[in-house]
Protein backbone atom coordinates (compact mmCIF):
# COMPACT_ATOMS: atom_id res chain seq x y z
CA UNK A 1 0.00 0.00 0.00
CA UNK A 2 2.84 2.15 0.84
CA UNK A 3 5.04 1.78 -2.96
CA UNK A 4 1.20 2.28 -4.46
CA UNK A 5 0.39 5.69 -2.34
CA UNK A 6 4.29 6.98 -3.09
CA UNK A 7 3.55 5.90 -7.01
CA UNK A 8 0.30 7.75 -6.97
CA UNK A 9 2.07 11.44 -5.63
CA UNK A 10 4.88 11.44 -7.75
CA UNK A 11 2.62 10.70 -10.85
CA UNK A 12 0.51 13.47 -10.09
CA UNK A 13 3.38 15.89 -9.34
CA UNK A 14 4.50 15.51 -12.29
CA UNK A 15 0.98 15.45 -14.35
CA UNK A 16 0.42 19.26 -12.59
CA UNK A 17 3.98 20.03 -13.60
CA UNK A 18 6.76 18.74 -15.72
CA UNK A 19 8.68 18.05 -12.58
CA UNK A 20 12.08 16.44 -11.74
CA UNK A 21 11.26 13.40 -8.72
CA UNK A 22 12.24 14.42 -5.24
CA UNK A 23 14.33 12.22 -3.17
CA UNK A 24 13.06 8.99 -3.04
CA UNK A 25 10.52 9.33 -6.30
CA UNK A 26 9.36 6.69 -7.92
CA UNK A 27 8.27 6.96 -11.13
CA UNK A 28 7.66 3.74 -13.62
CA UNK A 29 9.46 5.09 -16.74
CA UNK A 30 6.34 3.88 -18.92
CA UNK A 31 4.08 6.09 -16.82
CA UNK A 32 6.82 8.53 -17.60
CA UNK A 33 6.32 7.44 -21.32
CA UNK A 34 2.07 7.18 -21.49
CA UNK A 35 2.23 11.22 -20.07
CA UNK A 36 4.37 12.63 -22.09
CA UNK A 37 2.48 11.10 -25.70
CA UNK A 38 0.40 13.83 -27.24
CA UNK A 39 -1.95 12.14 -28.52
CA UNK A 40 -2.71 9.97 -25.43
CA UNK A 41 -2.59 13.12 -23.73
CA UNK A 42 -5.37 14.58 -25.66
CA UNK A 43 -7.58 11.20 -25.47
CA UNK A 44 -7.46 10.64 -22.08
CA UNK A 45 -7.10 14.10 -20.07
CA UNK A 46 -10.27 15.37 -22.29
CA UNK A 47 -11.71 11.94 -20.26
CA UNK A 48 -11.02 11.91 -16.46
CA UNK A 49 -13.06 9.07 -15.75
CA UNK A 50 -11.49 6.77 -18.32
CA UNK A 51 -8.23 8.01 -17.56
CA UNK A 52 -8.17 7.64 -14.01
CA UNK A 53 -9.58 4.12 -14.46
CA UNK A 54 -6.40 3.07 -16.90
CA UNK A 55 -4.05 5.05 -14.78
CA UNK A 56 -5.01 3.31 -11.48
CA UNK A 57 -4.73 -0.40 -13.26
CA UNK A 58 -1.17 0.31 -14.34
CA UNK A 59 -0.10 2.06 -11.05
CA UNK A 60 -2.00 -0.78 -9.32
CA UNK A 61 -0.07 -3.48 -11.45
CA UNK A 62 3.30 -1.59 -11.29
CA UNK A 63 2.73 -1.68 -7.33
CA UNK A 64 2.61 -5.11 -7.27
CA UNK A 65 5.39 -5.55 -9.37
CA UNK A 66 7.78 -3.71 -7.54
CA UNK A 67 6.44 -5.58 -4.16
CA UNK A 68 7.02 -8.91 -5.54
CA UNK A 69 10.30 -7.87 -7.18
CA UNK A 70 13.66 -9.40 -5.96
CA UNK A 71 15.32 -9.15 -2.13
CA UNK A 72 15.62 -5.61 -0.49
CA UNK A 73 19.37 -4.21 -0.30
CA UNK A 74 20.82 -5.75 2.99
CA UNK A 75 24.44 -5.94 4.40
CA UNK A 76 25.19 -9.14 3.48
CA UNK A 77 24.36 -8.84 -0.54
CA UNK A 78 25.08 -4.56 -0.83
CA UNK A 79 28.25 -3.50 -1.86
CA UNK A 80 28.71 -0.06 0.69
CA UNK A 81 30.66 2.82 -0.57
CA UNK A 82 31.59 6.20 1.27
CA UNK A 83 32.65 9.22 -0.64
CA UNK A 84 32.78 12.83 0.18
CA UNK A 85 30.91 14.38 -2.62
CA UNK A 86 26.79 15.36 -2.83
CA UNK A 87 24.46 14.54 -5.55
CA UNK A 88 21.09 16.62 -6.26
CA UNK A 89 19.65 15.65 -9.83
CA UNK A 90 19.33 12.83 -11.66
CA UNK A 91 20.34 15.23 -14.52
CA UNK A 92 23.89 14.21 -16.37
CA UNK A 93 24.75 17.47 -17.12
CA UNK A 94 24.74 18.54 -13.54
CA UNK A 95 25.04 14.80 -11.16
CA UNK A 96 25.86 12.38 -13.98
CA UNK A 97 29.42 11.86 -12.93
CA UNK A 98 27.66 9.25 -9.47
CA UNK A 99 25.56 7.46 -12.50
CA UNK A 100 28.44 6.73 -14.43
CA UNK A 101 30.25 5.78 -11.51
CA UNK A 102 27.95 3.68 -10.13
CA UNK A 103 27.44 2.12 -13.31
CA UNK A 104 23.71 2.81 -14.00
CA UNK A 105 24.56 5.49 -17.24
CA UNK A 106 27.36 4.63 -19.97
CA UNK A 107 28.25 7.23 -22.86
CA UNK A 108 29.04 6.29 -26.72
CA UNK A 109 32.80 6.38 -25.92
CA UNK A 110 34.92 5.24 -22.97
CA UNK A 111 38.46 5.64 -21.49
CA UNK A 112 40.77 3.14 -20.48
CA UNK A 113 43.89 3.95 -17.78
CA UNK A 114 46.68 5.43 -20.02
CA UNK A 115 43.47 8.22 -21.62
CA UNK A 116 42.72 6.74 -24.69
CA UNK A 117 39.49 6.33 -26.20
CA UNK A 118 38.20 2.99 -26.53
CA UNK A 119 34.22 1.76 -27.31
CA UNK A 120 31.65 1.70 -25.15
CA UNK A 121 28.25 1.85 -26.62
CA UNK A 122 29.37 2.30 -29.77
CA UNK A 123 31.97 0.20 -31.27
CA UNK A 124 33.64 2.23 -34.11
CA UNK A 125 34.07 5.49 -35.08
CA UNK A 126 35.19 7.46 -38.10
CA UNK A 127 35.71 10.79 -38.69
CA UNK A 128 35.99 12.25 -42.59
CA UNK A 129 38.65 13.90 -44.20
CA UNK A 130 38.15 17.54 -43.84
CA UNK A 131 37.38 16.28 -40.42
CA UNK A 132 33.53 17.84 -40.15
CA UNK A 133 30.96 14.72 -39.56
CA UNK A 134 31.60 11.76 -37.62
CA UNK A 135 30.19 8.92 -37.50
CA UNK A 136 29.24 6.19 -34.91
CA UNK A 137 28.34 2.78 -34.89
CA UNK A 138 26.40 1.39 -32.48
CA UNK A 139 26.93 -2.03 -30.11
CA UNK A 140 24.62 -4.67 -30.68
CA UNK A 141 22.42 -6.39 -28.05
CA UNK A 142 22.28 -3.21 -26.08
CA UNK A 143 18.97 -2.26 -23.91
CA UNK A 144 17.84 0.13 -21.36
CA UNK A 145 17.19 -1.25 -17.66
CA UNK A 146 12.93 -1.17 -19.11
CA UNK A 147 14.16 -3.74 -21.39
CA UNK A 148 13.71 -1.40 -24.45
CA UNK A 149 17.20 -1.71 -27.00
CA UNK A 150 19.43 0.87 -27.90
CA UNK A 151 19.00 2.49 -30.99
CA UNK A 152 20.13 5.82 -32.96
CA UNK A 153 16.93 7.46 -32.25
CA UNK A 154 17.68 7.20 -28.61
CA UNK A 155 21.79 8.63 -29.20
CA UNK A 156 20.19 11.36 -30.93
CA UNK A 157 17.58 12.70 -28.29
CA UNK A 158 20.08 12.37 -25.23
CA UNK A 159 22.71 14.10 -27.64
CA UNK A 160 19.88 16.58 -28.70
CA UNK A 161 19.37 17.37 -25.03
CA UNK A 162 22.65 17.41 -23.49
CA UNK A 163 23.36 20.19 -26.44
CA UNK A 164 21.21 22.41 -24.79
CA UNK A 165 22.19 22.55 -21.12
CA UNK A 166 25.10 23.34 -19.30
CA UNK A 167 28.20 20.42 -20.31
CA UNK A 168 31.11 19.79 -22.30
CA UNK A 169 28.48 18.88 -25.43
CA UNK A 170 27.45 22.81 -25.54
CA UNK A 171 30.30 24.20 -25.97
CA UNK A 172 31.29 21.89 -29.15
CA UNK A 173 30.59 23.20 -33.01
CA UNK A 174 28.01 21.04 -33.45
CA UNK A 175 25.70 21.66 -36.62
CA UNK A 176 23.80 18.89 -36.86
CA UNK A 177 23.20 15.22 -35.00
CA UNK A 178 21.30 12.91 -37.02
CA UNK A 179 20.65 9.00 -37.42
CA UNK A 180 21.67 7.51 -40.29
CA UNK A 181 20.09 4.17 -39.66
CA UNK A 182 19.13 2.04 -36.66
CA UNK A 183 22.58 1.53 -35.76
CA UNK A 184 24.73 4.33 -37.09
CA UNK A 185 24.80 8.21 -35.82
CA UNK A 186 26.12 11.12 -37.60
CA UNK A 187 27.52 14.01 -35.51
CA UNK A 188 28.13 17.27 -38.14
CA UNK A 189 30.46 20.44 -37.40
CA UNK A 190 30.86 23.94 -38.47
CA UNK A 191 34.89 23.09 -38.01
CA UNK A 192 37.05 20.52 -36.87
CA UNK A 193 37.16 19.66 -33.45
CA UNK A 194 39.44 17.08 -32.72
CA UNK A 195 38.22 17.18 -28.66
CA UNK A 196 34.66 15.53 -29.75
CA UNK A 197 35.77 11.82 -28.74
CA UNK A 198 36.44 13.03 -25.82
CA UNK A 199 33.82 15.00 -25.13
CA UNK A 200 31.56 12.28 -25.80
CA UNK A 201 32.79 10.52 -23.01
CA UNK A 202 32.08 12.67 -20.38
CA UNK A 203 29.54 11.74 -17.91
CA UNK A 204 27.42 14.52 -19.12
CA UNK A 205 26.87 13.14 -22.42
CA UNK A 206 25.25 9.79 -21.30
CA UNK A 207 22.72 7.93 -22.80
CA UNK A 208 19.21 7.58 -21.25
CA UNK A 209 16.05 5.80 -22.96
CA UNK A 210 13.97 8.39 -24.74
CA UNK A 211 11.21 7.73 -22.43
CA UNK A 212 13.49 8.88 -19.27
CA UNK A 213 13.06 12.69 -20.06
CA UNK A 214 10.00 15.09 -19.80
CA UNK A 215 9.00 17.55 -22.10
CA UNK A 216 11.44 20.05 -21.75
CA UNK A 217 13.94 18.03 -21.15
CA UNK A 218 14.20 17.14 -18.05
CA UNK A 219 15.23 13.72 -16.57
CA UNK A 220 11.75 12.29 -14.61
CA UNK A 221 12.79 8.48 -14.85
CA UNK A 222 16.55 6.55 -15.45
CA UNK A 223 16.73 4.18 -17.86
CA UNK A 224 20.31 3.88 -18.72
CA UNK A 225 22.30 0.64 -20.08
CA UNK A 226 25.00 0.25 -17.56
CA UNK A 227 25.30 -3.23 -15.39
CA UNK A 228 23.53 -1.59 -12.54
CA UNK A 229 19.79 -0.23 -12.34
CA UNK A 230 18.45 3.02 -10.17
CA UNK A 231 17.35 1.26 -6.91
CA UNK A 232 16.79 4.07 -4.73
CA UNK A 233 17.42 7.54 -5.39
CA UNK A 234 17.17 9.92 -1.62
CA UNK A 235 19.44 12.92 -2.83
CA UNK A 236 22.13 14.58 -1.32
CA UNK A 237 23.25 11.50 0.69
CA UNK A 238 22.15 7.94 -0.59
CA UNK A 239 21.83 6.22 -3.85
CA UNK A 240 20.97 2.44 -3.97
CA UNK A 241 21.68 0.60 -7.28
CA UNK A 242 21.01 -2.99 -8.38
CA UNK A 243 22.16 -5.59 -10.86
CA UNK A 244 21.01 -5.39 -13.74
CA UNK A 245 20.46 -8.93 -15.90
CA UNK A 246 20.14 -7.66 -19.03
CA UNK A 247 23.78 -6.13 -19.58
CA UNK A 248 25.47 -6.55 -22.59
CA UNK A 249 29.14 -6.85 -21.62
CA UNK A 250 30.58 -8.46 -18.16
CA UNK A 251 27.48 -8.81 -15.62
CA UNK A 252 27.42 -7.57 -12.08
CA UNK A 253 27.60 -10.43 -9.58
CA UNK A 254 27.25 -8.04 -6.26
CA UNK A 255 23.11 -7.78 -6.41
CA UNK A 256 23.20 -4.64 -4.64
CA UNK A 257 25.64 -1.35 -4.39
CA UNK A 258 25.12 1.78 -2.31
CA UNK A 259 27.03 5.23 -1.93
CA UNK A 260 26.45 7.00 0.96
CA UNK A 261 27.99 10.71 1.18
CA UNK A 262 30.07 11.99 4.24
CA UNK A 263 31.10 15.06 4.56
CA UNK A 264 33.67 14.50 7.24
CA UNK A 265 36.81 12.44 6.75
CA UNK A 266 37.20 10.93 10.33
CA UNK A 267 33.38 9.66 10.07
CA UNK A 268 34.72 8.13 6.57
CA UNK A 269 37.89 6.31 8.55
CA UNK A 270 35.13 5.05 11.04
CA UNK A 271 32.98 3.70 8.77
CA UNK A 272 36.24 1.67 7.34
CA UNK A 273 37.71 0.47 10.87
CA UNK A 274 34.32 -1.28 10.98
CA UNK A 275 33.34 -2.61 8.17
CA UNK A 276 29.72 -0.46 8.12
CA UNK A 277 31.40 0.64 4.89
CA UNK A 278 33.26 -1.76 1.97
CA UNK A 279 35.27 0.85 -0.14
CA UNK A 280 35.84 4.16 1.56
CA UNK A 281 37.11 7.25 -1.28
CA UNK A 282 39.28 10.46 0.03
CA UNK A 283 40.98 8.60 2.65
CA UNK A 284 42.60 11.75 4.83
CA UNK A 285 46.21 10.97 4.25
CA UNK A 286 47.27 11.54 8.01
CA UNK A 287 44.45 8.13 9.00
CA UNK A 288 46.49 6.12 6.72
CA UNK A 289 49.27 4.62 8.99
CA UNK A 290 46.21 3.65 11.54
CA UNK A 291 43.98 2.21 8.67
CA UNK A 292 47.23 -0.38 7.86
CA UNK A 293 47.16 -1.49 11.16
CA UNK A 294 43.89 -3.13 10.25
CA UNK A 295 43.99 -6.54 8.78
CA UNK A 296 40.40 -6.25 7.69
CA UNK A 297 41.71 -2.73 5.59
CA UNK A 298 43.23 -2.47 2.40
CA UNK A 299 44.53 1.14 1.16
CA UNK A 300 45.17 1.84 -2.28
CA UNK A 301 47.15 4.89 -3.16
CA UNK A 302 46.50 5.56 -6.76
CA UNK A 303 47.48 8.87 -9.36
CA UNK A 304 45.13 10.52 -11.19
CA UNK A 305 45.28 13.55 -13.23
CA UNK A 306 44.02 15.66 -10.73
CA UNK A 307 46.49 18.66 -9.36
CA UNK A 308 46.19 20.55 -6.06
CA UNK A 309 46.57 24.40 -7.43
CA UNK A 310 46.27 27.55 -6.00
CA UNK A 311 44.22 29.82 -7.97
CA UNK A 312 45.33 33.53 -8.24
CA UNK A 313 43.37 36.71 -8.40
CA UNK A 314 45.53 38.16 -10.97
CA UNK A 315 43.92 41.13 -11.08
CA UNK A 316 44.10 42.18 -7.18
CA UNK A 317 46.97 44.61 -6.51
CA UNK A 318 49.07 42.94 -4.49
CA UNK A 319 49.16 39.90 -7.31
CA UNK A 320 48.45 41.91 -10.55
CA UNK A 321 52.27 41.93 -11.20
CA UNK A 322 54.14 38.32 -12.52
CA UNK A 323 57.05 38.52 -10.22
CA UNK A 324 54.85 38.62 -7.40
CA UNK A 325 52.90 35.42 -8.36
CA UNK A 326 56.48 33.68 -9.38
CA UNK A 327 57.58 34.94 -5.86
CA UNK A 328 54.81 33.33 -4.08
CA UNK A 329 55.43 29.91 -6.19
CA UNK A 330 59.42 30.20 -4.71
CA UNK A 331 58.22 30.51 -1.41
CA UNK A 332 56.41 27.13 -1.31
CA UNK A 333 58.41 24.23 0.36
CA UNK A 334 56.50 21.67 -1.90
CA UNK A 335 58.65 18.40 -0.98
CA UNK A 336 58.13 19.10 2.48
CA UNK A 337 54.28 19.44 1.63
CA UNK A 338 54.54 15.75 -0.26
CA UNK A 339 56.37 13.96 2.30
CA UNK A 340 55.31 15.28 5.79
CA UNK A 341 51.75 16.25 5.30
CA UNK A 342 50.18 14.36 1.81
CA UNK A 343 52.23 11.51 3.00
CA UNK A 344 53.32 11.05 -0.72
CA UNK A 345 56.90 11.71 -1.63
CA UNK A 346 57.53 12.70 -5.00
CA UNK A 347 53.93 14.18 -5.76
CA UNK A 348 55.66 17.51 -5.81
CA UNK A 349 55.09 19.39 -9.12
CA UNK A 350 55.66 22.93 -10.30
CA UNK A 351 53.33 22.04 -13.65
CA UNK A 352 49.94 21.66 -13.83
CA UNK A 353 50.15 18.28 -15.42
CA UNK A 354 52.78 15.07 -14.82
CA UNK A 355 55.14 13.48 -17.36
CA UNK A 356 52.43 11.18 -18.40
CA UNK A 357 50.22 14.12 -20.75
CA UNK A 358 53.77 14.46 -22.53
CA UNK A 359 52.46 16.95 -24.74
CA UNK A 360 51.43 19.38 -21.57
CA UNK A 361 54.57 18.73 -19.48
CA UNK A 362 57.62 20.85 -19.69
CA UNK A 363 60.45 18.10 -19.39
CA UNK A 364 63.11 20.69 -18.23
CA UNK A 365 61.91 22.66 -15.14
CA UNK A 366 64.22 23.02 -12.81
CA UNK A 367 63.61 24.50 -9.36
CA UNK A 368 66.24 27.32 -8.75
CA UNK A 369 68.71 27.12 -5.94
CA UNK A 370 67.66 29.02 -2.82
CA UNK A 371 64.19 29.63 -3.92
CA UNK A 372 62.99 31.46 -0.85
CA UNK A 373 66.11 34.40 -1.38
CA UNK A 374 64.86 34.73 -5.01
CA UNK A 375 61.42 35.15 -3.75
CA UNK A 376 62.36 37.71 -1.19
CA UNK A 377 64.40 39.49 -4.32
CA UNK A 378 61.29 39.62 -6.45
CA UNK A 379 59.42 41.31 -3.75
CA UNK A 380 62.10 43.31 -2.49
CA UNK A 381 61.95 44.34 -6.62
CA UNK A 382 58.32 45.43 -6.23
CA UNK A 383 58.65 47.77 -3.48
CA UNK A 384 57.74 45.26 -0.16
CA UNK A 385 60.50 45.63 2.59
CA UNK A 386 59.66 44.11 6.10
CA UNK A 387 58.12 46.33 8.69
CA UNK A 388 58.52 45.80 12.66
CA UNK A 389 56.15 42.81 12.91
CA UNK A 390 58.07 40.79 9.99
CA UNK A 391 55.25 41.13 7.45
CA UNK A 392 55.85 43.35 4.30
CA UNK A 393 54.78 46.40 3.77
CA UNK A 394 54.53 48.98 0.64
CA UNK A 395 53.27 52.14 0.06
CA UNK A 396 52.46 51.46 4.26
CA UNK A 397 49.74 48.49 3.52
CA UNK A 398 50.68 45.07 4.45
CA UNK A 399 50.72 42.14 2.22
CA UNK A 400 48.18 40.36 3.13
CA UNK A 401 45.88 37.88 1.32
CA UNK A 402 42.72 35.18 2.49
CA UNK A 403 42.64 32.38 1.19
CA UNK A 404 39.51 30.21 0.58
CA UNK A 405 39.22 26.11 0.27
CA UNK A 406 37.18 23.35 0.72
CA UNK A 407 36.20 20.34 3.42
CA UNK A 408 35.33 17.71 0.65
CA UNK A 409 39.05 16.59 0.17
CA UNK A 410 40.25 17.04 3.54
CA UNK A 411 43.97 17.26 3.08
CA UNK A 412 43.28 20.97 1.43
CA UNK A 413 43.12 22.56 4.77
CA UNK A 414 46.31 21.22 6.02
CA UNK A 415 48.17 21.72 2.56
CA UNK A 416 46.23 25.71 2.89
CA UNK A 417 47.82 25.53 7.00
CA UNK A 418 51.29 24.82 5.83
CA UNK A 419 51.59 27.07 2.73
CA UNK A 420 50.28 29.96 5.58
CA UNK A 421 53.42 29.16 7.42
CA UNK A 422 55.45 29.44 4.88
CA UNK A 423 54.81 32.36 3.23
CA UNK A 424 54.71 33.72 6.57
CA UNK A 425 58.20 33.25 6.51
CA UNK A 426 58.70 35.85 3.33
CA UNK A 427 56.71 37.99 4.95
CA UNK A 428 53.20 37.57 3.57
CA UNK A 429 50.11 37.16 6.28
CA UNK A 430 47.38 34.60 4.91
CA UNK A 431 44.53 33.63 6.28
CA UNK A 432 43.08 30.25 5.54
CA UNK A 433 38.97 30.26 5.13
CA UNK A 434 37.56 26.57 5.09
CA UNK A 435 34.17 27.21 3.23
CA UNK A 436 32.20 25.16 0.72
CA UNK A 437 33.44 24.38 -3.03
CA UNK A 438 30.81 26.38 -4.41
CA UNK A 439 32.37 29.73 -2.27
CA UNK A 440 35.44 29.63 -5.41
CA UNK A 441 33.19 30.04 -8.41
CA UNK A 442 31.27 32.37 -6.75
CA UNK A 443 34.32 34.58 -5.26
CA UNK A 444 35.31 34.13 -9.02
CA UNK A 445 32.36 35.99 -10.35
CA UNK A 446 31.73 38.63 -8.16
CA UNK A 447 35.51 39.10 -8.02
CA UNK A 448 36.25 38.63 -4.27
CA UNK A 449 38.18 35.96 -4.42
CA UNK A 450 42.07 36.52 -3.56
CA UNK A 451 43.25 32.66 -3.37
CA UNK A 452 42.00 29.55 -3.24
CA UNK A 453 43.03 25.89 -2.81
CA UNK A 454 41.51 23.46 -4.65
CA UNK A 455 42.06 20.12 -6.48
CA UNK A 456 41.92 20.48 -9.89
CA UNK A 457 40.52 17.44 -12.03
CA UNK A 458 42.64 17.85 -15.70
CA UNK A 459 41.02 14.31 -16.34
CA UNK A 460 37.27 16.02 -16.53
CA UNK A 461 37.39 15.29 -20.11
CA UNK A 462 40.14 12.65 -21.04
CA UNK A 463 42.24 15.53 -23.05
CA UNK A 464 43.20 18.00 -21.19
CA UNK A 465 43.07 20.31 -23.68
CA UNK A 466 39.13 20.39 -22.85
CA UNK A 467 40.02 21.75 -19.69
CA UNK A 468 42.74 24.03 -20.46
CA UNK A 469 40.28 25.52 -22.95
CA UNK A 470 38.13 26.41 -20.18
CA UNK A 471 40.65 27.59 -17.53
CA UNK A 472 43.12 29.19 -19.68
CA UNK A 473 40.96 30.80 -22.57
CA UNK A 474 40.24 34.64 -22.95
CA UNK A 475 37.91 34.93 -20.33
CA UNK A 476 39.40 32.47 -17.61
CA UNK A 477 37.19 30.46 -15.39
CA UNK A 478 35.61 29.41 -12.02
CA UNK A 479 38.34 26.73 -11.47
CA UNK A 480 40.78 28.50 -13.61
CA UNK A 481 42.79 31.43 -14.39
CA UNK A 482 40.99 34.94 -12.82
CA UNK A 483 41.42 38.40 -14.32
CA UNK A 484 44.67 36.79 -16.53
CA UNK A 485 44.81 36.74 -20.41
CA UNK A 486 47.29 35.79 -22.80
CA UNK A 487 47.02 36.09 -26.57
CA UNK A 488 49.57 33.70 -27.89
CA UNK A 489 47.91 30.79 -25.38
CA UNK A 490 44.36 32.15 -27.02
CA UNK A 491 45.50 31.22 -29.94
CA UNK A 492 47.10 28.36 -29.81
CA UNK A 493 44.54 27.12 -27.75
CA UNK A 494 42.18 27.60 -30.45
CA UNK A 495 44.06 26.26 -33.25
CA UNK A 496 44.73 22.98 -30.95
CA UNK A 497 40.97 22.36 -31.08
CA UNK A 498 41.27 21.85 -35.14
CA UNK A 499 44.87 20.32 -35.72
CA UNK A 500 45.76 16.79 -36.19
CA UNK A 501 49.45 16.73 -36.79
CA UNK A 502 50.63 15.33 -33.48
CA UNK A 503 54.03 17.10 -33.96
CA UNK A 504 52.40 20.53 -34.62
CA UNK A 505 49.90 19.78 -31.37
CA UNK A 506 53.18 19.00 -29.20
CA UNK A 507 54.34 22.16 -30.14
CA UNK A 508 51.34 24.39 -29.48
CA UNK A 509 50.95 22.58 -26.28
CA UNK A 510 54.18 22.88 -24.85
CA UNK A 511 54.11 26.99 -25.87
CA UNK A 512 51.00 27.09 -23.94
CA UNK A 513 52.43 25.19 -21.08
CA UNK A 514 55.13 27.74 -20.71
CA UNK A 515 53.51 30.47 -20.67
CA UNK A 516 51.41 29.06 -17.68
CA UNK A 517 54.34 28.05 -16.36
CA UNK A 518 55.81 31.32 -16.39
CA UNK A 519 53.13 33.46 -15.50
CA UNK A 520 51.60 31.87 -12.72
CA UNK A 521 48.08 32.37 -12.90
CA UNK A 522 47.60 29.09 -10.97
CA UNK A 523 50.26 27.98 -8.61
CA UNK A 524 50.36 23.93 -8.95
CA UNK A 525 51.87 22.49 -5.51
CA UNK A 526 51.46 18.69 -5.62
CA UNK A 527 49.77 16.11 -8.02
CA UNK A 528 47.07 14.43 -6.16
CA UNK A 529 46.67 10.93 -4.87
CA UNK A 530 43.03 9.26 -4.30
CA UNK A 531 43.73 7.30 -0.89
CA UNK A 532 40.87 4.08 -0.74
CA UNK A 533 40.38 2.05 2.15
CA UNK A 534 39.02 -1.26 1.11
CA UNK A 535 37.14 -3.77 3.18
CA UNK A 536 38.55 -8.08 2.90
CA UNK A 537 35.09 -9.39 2.35
CA UNK A 538 35.73 -7.27 -1.48
CA UNK A 539 38.07 -8.62 -4.46
CA UNK A 540 38.40 -7.39 -7.69
CA UNK A 541 38.85 -3.84 -6.85
CA UNK A 542 40.68 -1.43 -8.95
CA UNK A 543 41.07 2.09 -9.46
CA UNK A 544 39.55 4.34 -12.71
CA UNK A 545 42.26 7.37 -12.99
CA UNK A 546 39.63 9.19 -14.92
CA UNK A 547 37.07 8.45 -12.36
CA UNK A 548 34.06 7.84 -15.04
CA UNK A 549 33.46 4.36 -12.98
CA UNK A 550 33.84 2.32 -9.98
CA UNK A 551 34.32 -0.75 -11.70
CA UNK A 552 31.50 -2.57 -9.53
CA UNK A 553 31.18 -5.30 -11.69
CA UNK A 554 34.57 -6.44 -11.45
CA UNK A 555 33.72 -6.98 -8.07
CA UNK A 556 32.86 -9.49 -5.88
CA UNK A 557 32.51 -11.16 -2.41
CA UNK A 558 34.62 -13.31 -0.84
CA UNK A 559 34.05 -15.67 2.02
CA UNK A 560 35.41 -14.96 5.74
Amino acid sequence: MHILVMIYHNVFKILLKDSLPAPGDVIPIFIVRMINNAKFSASFFGRPTRFFLLLNLLITMTASAVAADNPKPTSQNTLSISGPFEFTSLDPSKNGYIYTRMQVLETLLGVDNQGHLIPELATQWQVSDDGLAWRFKLRKGVVFHGGQPLDANAVVKSLSIAMGKHGTLAKAPISNIHALSEDEVEIQLTRPYTLLGAVLANYANSILLPDSYGKKGNVLAMSGTGPYELFQYAPPHKLVVKQFAGYWGKKASIPFASYLTGHRAESRVLQARSGQADIVFGVDPASIPMLQRFPNVSVFDDALPRTIVLKLNSGYPSLNDVRARQALSLAINRRGIANAVLRSPGSQTEQLLPASFADWHLPNVKVPEQPVVKAQKLLASLGWHLNQDGVLERDGKPFELTLITYADRPELITVATAIQAQWAKIGVKLKVNMSNSSAIPAGHQDGSLQVALMARNYGFVPDPLGVMLSDYGRTGSDWGAMNWNDESVDRDLATLQSVTDKKVRHQLAQHVAQVIYQDRPVIPVTFYKQHTAVNSRVKGFHFDPFERTFYLNDMVFVAR
